[in-house]
């Protein structure tokens, strides 16, 4: 693959895989607009693997504690925090996991890579970002989350399934709903990502697997490394921000590119 779309690609999901403004939307409209050829799966696989390995830095602290909370849960205990913020994680997963594999099943994820399914998502998810976001109250901080809060915004990622969405856009919009600031918000979308993007990676590497090549993992590689410094520096760039600045500046970006998307579709 040329290195140019190599970088283009890494720098698209490393940039976009944690601001609200959907990584697999902008992912899928590359090749489309521009005639590039499509980047496969095993390039798929490479920068996420960046990406998770970013998150999986940027909250090192919260991940050792889950991880080590992993260890209890899987002992049947939930008598830490965190053994119930591993909890809370794998409750947040089911619901992505359960629908992915119904859409691979059924060939709806195939049907729903268009540029209209794109250009509605980004602009309809990305009023309903804007509204809870404006209207929510910021009563809760991330370690106020619950069993429940972990499910309803586990339904919420599922949605993140149609291209155009976001992930951690529809997450962060559930958790406003649910009345956690933007800072809290943001925090426990990034933590779920890690569980999803691992279940992802991982079918997605199986099936790449037996087709691998040397070629293949040098592109891979690469992409990967790439990723992973621009997921690095866009995750930091979003958290700090937070603190001072709304979802707004991303909600007008979303909307004008799902406009320009549906005027090209439909044209």
């Amino acid at each position: 693959m040329p290195l140019l779309q190599l970088v283009l690609l890494a720098l698209i999901q490393g940039i976009t895989e944690f601001l609200p403004i959907s990584s697999s939307g902008h992912l899928i409209l590359l090749p489309g607009l521009t005639g590039m050829q499509d980047q496969g799966q095993a390039i798929d696989v490479a920068v996420h693997v960046g990406t998770l390995a970013a998150v999986v830095l940027y909250f090192r602290a919260d991940v050792a504690v889950a991880a080590a909370g992993t260890l209890r849960l899987l002992r049947g205990r939930v008598d830490t925090p965190g053994a119930f913020l591993a909890l809370c994680l794998a409750v947040a997963t089911v619901p992505v996991v359960l629908a992915g594999l119904v859409l691979n099943v059924t060939g709806l994820d195939a049907a729903l890579r268009s540029v209209a399914v794109i250009g509605w998502a980004m602009l309809v998810f990305g009023i309903v970002l804007w509204w809870f976001d404006t209207r929510s109250p910021q009563v809760r901080g991330a370690g106020e989350w619950t069993l429940r809060h972990a499910l309803v915004m586990g339904l919420w990622q599922a949605v993140a399934l149609v291209p155009g969405t976001s992930r951690s856009g529809i997450t962060i919009t559930g958790a406003r709903a649910l009345g956690y600031d933007r800072h809290g918000a943001a925090k426990l979308s990034m933590l779920m990502s890690i569980p999803t993007i691992l279940a992802s990676g991982v079918l997605l590497g199986l099936e790449v697997a037996a087709d691998a090549d040397a070629a293949a993992a040098r592109d891979g590689a690469i992409a990967a490394a790439l990723a992973f410094v621009s997921a690095l520096a866009a995750l930091a760039v979003m958290m700090r921000l937070l603190r001072s600045v709304s979802f707004t500046p991303y909600v007008i970006y979303r909307v004008v590119l799902g406009v320009v998307l549906l005027a090209w579709a439909y044209s």
